[in-house]
């Protein structure tokens, strides 16, 4: 199996568990490695065949726009499923850091794998 990732693609959405998170919009950071077979794609050298990653970072912010989580966990659950669906991917691996909700951190989050890599 191949990777097709997608390297720190900043998001905006609403993302918090305090009342004051839940009035703004916060920055998360994505990054993504998605199983998928490049090599059709690169036989032929026939875009139709390849994973668009543009198309999937255009439908990850369309999903953070929308979003409106209190947990990180949550967020990375439901997009990874979107994901999963909307694509056939057979696996994915999918990590979000949340910038600045720990001051002493650069970042914090939450990284999972879902669906089964060969």
């Amino acid at each position: 199996m191949d990777i097709v990732f997608i390297e720190s693609l900043e998001v905006e959405t609403v993302i918090g568990v305090y009342d004051w998170e839940r009035t703004i919009h916060q920055c998360l950071i994505i990054d993504l490695h998605m199983g998928w077979d490049n090599q059709p794609a690169a036989l032929g050298d026939d875009i139709t065949l390849a994973l668009d990653y543009a198309a999937v970072s255009a439908r990850i912010q369309s999903f953070a726009q929308q979003a409106s989580y209190q947990l990180v966990e949550t967020f990375a659950e439901d997009l990874s499923k979107a994901l999963l669906t909307e694509y056939k991917l057979p696996w994915l691996r999918l990590k979000i850091t949340k910038k600045g909700a720990v001051k002493e951190a650069s970042g914090v989050g939450v990284e999972i794998e879902r669906g089964c890599r060969q």
